[in-house]
């Protein structure tokens, strides 16, 4: 087992760092395969350019689902979608021009995109129409003063788990009892570094903390948490010394950030209705896809 929450946690403040990775967007479709159940492989051809089932076998260990079916759809639809672009861009002739860090199928799928994908850009009044619909998103994030003391145990080990849960119960019963002694407990116990300044984690803003204990952590009031909190690291007692709430944003904050997040969403859907408007003018055998007769389209 490894020493330390890893929070980096100490009077400068901070805690529990963890990163996190953006969703992957997909074409909305349902998972309905055309194939016998003799057949390891759907049969699945675009425009008469048969898919091979090494291409799908390969592909199929960038799409985990919940089923071997539900992973070879997606698989499939993915190939499918390739194949699709490959074609248009050999029907129009895109001439490469490749960018940092891509290869010819990248640059040659972008320069596709670009060409056919056109998207209206987000107007200032939309913006801060949707600013104004939506006032209770843009707050700054909460500031919260925090002591902590971790007992330490692997994530798989159920006993560790079990036994440390126990002994935080055991120490939120004796701060209740006597809670000036939070800082003598904390060095006799925790196992973060933060043990050094009585259990200090300083000022924790969201995004400082890993992701399981910051849900939990933001909706305490101040005071004494009233049972351990759970995260990877093990258990926390955690007692809240101040919280200082969010405040408004004014528009001239957020709108970059609106102006891009609505962007995002206007780009979503319009290649989501190109890559349909592809599917529903191809031959597609093998599989069923939202072609552009599809009411996603409307």
């Amino acid at each position: 087992m490894t020493t330390g929450c890893g929070c980096g946690g100490g009077a400068g403040g901070g805690g529990c760092s963890s990163s996190a990775k953006e969703p992957e967007v997909v074409v909305a479709a349902e998972p309905q395969l055309i194939a016998s159940s003799e057949q390891e492989w759907p049969m699945v051809s675009v425009n008469g350019v048969q898919i091979a089932p090494e291409t799908m076998a390969q592909e199929l260990q960038y799409h985990p689902a919940e089923s071997r079916e539900e992973a070879v759809f997606l698989a499939a639809r993915a190939l499918v979608i390739r194949e699709l672009l490959q074609q248009r861009i050999r029907e129009l002739g895109v001439q490469l021009e490749i960018g940092a860090g891509e290869n010819e199928e990248e640059a040659a799928t972008r320069l596709l995109l670009e060409r056919e994908v056109k998207v209206p850009e987000c107007d200032e009044a939309t913006c801060v129409r949707y600013f104004e619909s939506n006032r209770g998103r843009f707050h700054s994030a909460p500031l919260l003063a925090v002591r902590h003391i971790l007992l330490e145990c692997a994530p798989d080990d159920a006993e560790a788990r079990h036994q440390a849960l126990s002994q935080a119960e055991v120490l939120l019963l004796s701060l209740e009892e006597a809670p000036g002694a939070f800082a003598e407990l904390a060095l006799k116990y925790s196992a973060c570094p933060s043990k050094a300044q009585g259990g200090s984690l300083g000022q924790v803003s969201k995004g400082q903390t890993v992701p399981e204990l910051e849900r939990q952590l933001f909706t305490l009031a101040p005071g004494l948490a009233s049972k351990p909190l759970e995260s990877r690291y093990g258990w926390h007692v955690i007692c809240v010394d101040q919280r200082i709430e969010g405040q408004p944003l004014p528009y001239e904050v957020v709108a970059t950030a609106i102006r891009t997040q609505l962007q995002q969403g206007v780009w979503q859907k319009a290649l989501v209705q190109y890559l349909q408007t592809l599917v529903g003018a191809a031959d597609v055998r093998g599989i069923a896809l939202q072609g552009a007769d599809s009411p996603l389209v409307q």
